[in-house]
């Protein structure tokens, strides 16, 4: 515990560069890697976007006077935020694997959505299909892009009932 303890007490910010590191990395992906992201990678993303700015926000209102009583809850809350980014990628992972069906307009059968890039590219004779929510793309260790995302959550979310119950503690 004594490793993580300057973690926990700068949570927040962890939180903000964790959240970015995350975004960057699918970011990087889609760039680097050619992976056009699905319905489903893009509602994963919008969660990281909403817990930047949560953790953004909590930074300045601890800061504030009156700010410190908020420590524990500010916690909490992106431990909340992180959860429910667990339970975005697990439903994308288990849409992947079949375990349940994913969006309507995000099967591999019926996807919409193509970009203007991939218009282009089908008019010039290019076959382009546009990412589907029910396929993995990339699978490392038996897990998917989702999968790796719904561990990764839930260990931040664990990470941040960790340094909520710190701050309980120092109270």
């Amino acid at each position: 515990m004594n490793a993580l303890r300057p973690f926990l007490d700068r949570w927040r910010l962890c939180a903000l560069v964790a959240a970015a590191a995350m975004l960057a990395i699918a970011h990087a992906f889609e760039t680097f890697g050619g992976l056009a992201p699905c319905t489903l990678c893009l509602r994963q993303r919008e969660v990281y976007w909403t817990i930047l700015g949560l953790a953004a926000a909590f930074m300045v209102l601890i800061r504030m006077p009156g700010g410190p009583r908020w420590r524990a809850l500010t916690c909490w809350v992106l431990a909340l935020a992180f959860l429910a980014g667990c339970g975005v990628a697990v439903y994308h992972a288990g849409a992947e694997w079949k375990f349940w069906p994913g969006p309507q307009g995000c099967a591999a059968t019926g996807a919409t959505g193509v970009s203007a890039a991939d218009m282009a590219a089908f008019l010039n004779g290019a076959k382009v299909r546009p990412p589907a929510c029910d396929e993995a793309a990339w699978v490392f260790a038996g897990l998917s892009m989702a999968g790796w995302n719904a561990v990764i959550s839930l260990g931040l979310a664990g990470l941040s009932a960790l340094a909520a119950l710190r701050e309980q503690a120092k109270r």
